[in-house]
């Protein structure tokens, strides 16, 4: 399988404004992707802050299992400074605001003390395609960023005022390269990657053969396969969906996309990629 990189210009851009607007941030609220968190955390966007809190927001819960909840007690550890939701669902608005209260609460009162009430600002990171800006909507209360499926839509900054909070939304950065290409490649199967530098037949392959090894019986309902060879699993998901060509042979491009799709809006069931391993192997 070809090596998977994607940084492209744009994204030194970006990590050059985010490194220039610290300074004017109390924190980060950084935004991964519930099934993958540990493939969707890039320590340089942590490394910005510096010493500065950050709320991890493990976002799309909706489409991870429960294997997810102890991912988030590692990662949010003594500080309890990580939370789980779905930013379509509007009752993580709640989870968040009470989440963010916590995180200056102490900072809050003593300026109370000193007489006068902060508003304090957060930079909100991530990689691509982990609904930052859909996390951003859900706090503000209406459609104030441009979200989409495609990774990489966030291109510019933007300051959003909340009632006791201001959020700047970033563009989803990637780190220059990737070390572990077992992370790279959930990084893939969620979407976070641009499909177009990617060999989707080989993704698509990947992601049979680890929902084989970790989801067996998901396959089997959805598309009536027990295991096999890469081949005969994606002939019994172009046979299982119907995505036949004239002459009655299999159309394997369009049973690749229907894998991507399939797992990627959840209808493969919830699923969580990354292990207690992986997330143990990184520091947040």
């Amino acid at each position: 399988m070809k090596r998977i990189q994607w940084f492209p210009g744009h994204m030194t851009k970006a990590m050059r404004m985010m490194q220039e607007n610290v300074p004017a941030c109390d924190g980060l609220i950084y935004v991964l992707d519930a099934r993958c968190p540990a493939a969707s955390f890039n320590e340089k966007l942590l490394k910005i802050s510096g010493a500065k809190p950050v709320l991890y927001i493990l976002n799309k819960s909706d489409l991870a299992d429960n294997k997810a909840d102890s991912l988030l007690n590692i990662i949010g550890g003594n500080k309890g400074n990580a939370v789980k939701i779905n930013a379509a669902n509007a009752s993580s608005r709640k989870t968040i605001l009470r989440a963010l209260d916590k995180l200056v609460e102490e900072k809050r009162e003593k300026n109370l003390q000193k007489g006068y009430n902060k508003v304090f600002r957060f930079m909100v990171v991530g990689v691509p395609n982990t609904g930052k800006s859909t996390v951003i909507n859900l706090l503000a209360g209406s459609k104030r960023t441009v979200t989409g499926d495609k990774a990489g839509v966030t291109r510019g900054k933007q300051w959003i005022r909340l009632e006791n909070f201001e959020l700047l939304d970033t563009p989803g950065t990637m780190p220059p390269s990737f070390d572990n290409q077992k992370l790279a490649l959930h990084l893939a199967f969620v979407g976070s990657i641009n499909d177009d530098i990617l060999d989707l037949d080989d993704i698509a392959i990947a992601l049979l053969e680890e929902l084989s090894e970790k989801y067996p019986e998901r396959l089997e309902e959805r598309y009536g396969m027990c295991g096999g060879t890469p081949l005969e699993m994606l002939e019994a998901v172009a046979k299982r969906r119907g995505l036949i060509l004239r002459g009655g042979e299999y159309d394997y491009e369009r049973a690749i996309r229907a894998v991507l799709d399939d797992f990627r809006k959840g209808r493969l069931g919830a699923v969580t990629l990354d292990t207690v391993e992986d997330v143990r192997g990184l520091k947040f």
